[in-house]
């Protein structure tokens, strides 16, 4: 019996070297080039003491979010857009944003409400969203195979649901900040991650379109199963009430944050101070020329494609050029340090009017790709100080509201320079001549607001 214990030590310690230890070995080795890189993504997304205060789970949630958003994109634009003539595509596209945005912009405005009611349902506001999403999914890879009228109101769910997740998501970033962290720096933290994931995510759903255009839908539905379960794993403190009271948002300091006087059925966006209204006009700027870029753009370089490239190749420069500059004004927001972000809007707004019209001038490939860039970078840059302010500026019970209606608006912004673009002549120098001439309005409507408000203000509170 010692023999045959003996026996079995030896083959068990042996066993480390050629038997099961051998299959360890070999599993680590196929698990490295998929653990390695997520090891390395969780590294990054939990430091600084976001890991500890739960803004690490945010950011994986957000980029989740991105992904599969961006599969989204690549299966509509390629049945919306690419499939058809010019001509053909400019009606498509129109018929797209009108049967899309025009119910979208009356049922946005509901999304804070219904919010606002359920502070203690955050986390499960975010998974419903992104479940919404994942069923929707569904339908758009029937509807893009049959070119049925569901694609329509299919695209419209996936709309407002990503607005709503967009929603929650601004509302909880306050209370996932880590020890001397920034609202700025957190917001640029998270929306970078997302950033980050549609470009890797925007070649791989490309991928799978030319498998056909079901499969990037396909991919949508796991991203977007995947985040209704990390919806959950972020911490309980997102649904506490903690510090929420009854608030009479006014425009004068004085009652700004004090309390309830008078009951206000419906508040208005006017009521949430001066620095926010100014912000939002001069993003609606930047976001009106943006839609109108895309569109006027994509249609005039399909056409008119630039000097010894294809007309792919061509939308490919541009696009990449905005995203660039997109994720460089996301990564400058996760670091400055300024303590006005009303200053920073002004700064970046007169930025890309500087850059509209030297395009609109000397009117080139070079220029119209540097002007994409810039204004991705203003966007990115503008937006977060507009969710700074907000955060500022708004008590936590009518927050959600505030990023609601701030968000419709700006979305119908987006949509109005997206019918501008379409409506256009395919001529650039006219074309940039008209998306400076949107610039400058926002601009001297509102530099002269966000500035005085930089000086009364800013130092309310720590914003960046």
């Amino acid at each position: 019996m010692a023999a045959a214990r003996t026996e079995r030590t030896e083959l068990k310690g042996g066993g480390r070297g050629r038997g099961p230890g051998r299959f360890r070995t070999v599993g680590r080795a196929l698990r490295l080039p998929v653990t390695g890189p997520a090891r390395g993504i969780r590294r990054a997304t939990h430091a600084h003491g976001a890991g500890e205060s739960g803004l690490g789970k945010l950011i994986e949630l957000h980029a989740v979010n991105g992904a599969g958003d961006v599969m989204i994109t690549v299966a509509l634009a390629s049945t919306v857009f690419f499939s058809v003539p010019t001509d053909e595509a400019r009606g498509r596209v129109a018929l797209y944003l009108a049967i899309t945005m025009a119910p979208f912009t009356l049922l946005a405005p509901v999304i804070g409400p219904i919010l606002d009611r359920v502070p203690h349902g955050r986390r499960a506001a975010m998974a419903t969203a992104m479940a919404a999403r994942a069923l929707l999914a569904l339908v758009l890879s029937g509807a893009v195979i049959t070119g049925s009228i569901e694609m329509y109101p299919a695209a419209l769910g996936v709309l407002v649901a990503s607005k709503a997740y967009g929603v929650v998501r601004s509302a909880v970033v306050p209370r996932l900040l880590p020890p001397a962290f920034s609202l700025v720096k957190a917001n640029s933290r998270v929306t970078l991650g997302g950033l980050l994931a549609t470009g890797a995510a925007a070649p791989v759903g490309a991928g799978l379109q030319q498998l056909g255009p079901r499969w990037p839908l396909y991919g949508a539905f796991v991203l977007f199963v995947a985040g209704t379960f990390l919806s959950f794993t972020l911490p309980h403190k997102v649904d506490s009430a903690k510090g929420e009271d009854t608030a009479l948002l006014a425009a004068d300091e004085a009652h700004l944050h004090g309390p309830r006087r008078k009951p206000v059925k419906r508040p208005g966006l006017r009521t949430v101070g001066t620095a926010v209204t100014h912000a939002l006009a001069a993003n609606a700027a930047i976001r009106c020329l943006t839609g109108f870029l895309i569109f006027f753009l994509a249609f005039l370089l399909r056409e008119h494609p630039m000097t010894g490239q294809s007309a792919a190749v061509s939308l490919g420069i541009v696009g990449v050029a905005a995203g660039a500059g997109n994720a460089l004004g996301t990564a400058v927001g996760a670091w400055l340090r300024s303590r006005a972000p009303e200053i920073i809007i002004v700064t970046v707004l007169a930025g890309v009017l500087a850059a509209a019209v030297t395009a609109a001038v000397f009117f080139g490939a070079v220029l119209v790709a540097g002007l994409a860039a810039v204004a991705g970078f203003a966007q990115a840059l503008a937006k977060l100080s507009l969710d700074a302010l907000i955060q500022r500026d708004v008590p936590e019970l009518v927050r959600t509201s505030a990023f609601a209606r701030s968000e419709t608006l700006l979305q119908v912004a987006w949509v109005l320079g997206g019918a501008v673009g379409i409506a256009m002549p395919l001529n650039g120098t006219l074309g940039l001549a008209v998306g400076a001439a949107i610039v400058a309005a926002g601009w001297l409507t509102t530099v002269r607001g966000l500035i005085a408000s930089a000086r009364h203000g800013g130092a309310r509170a720590r914003v960046a």
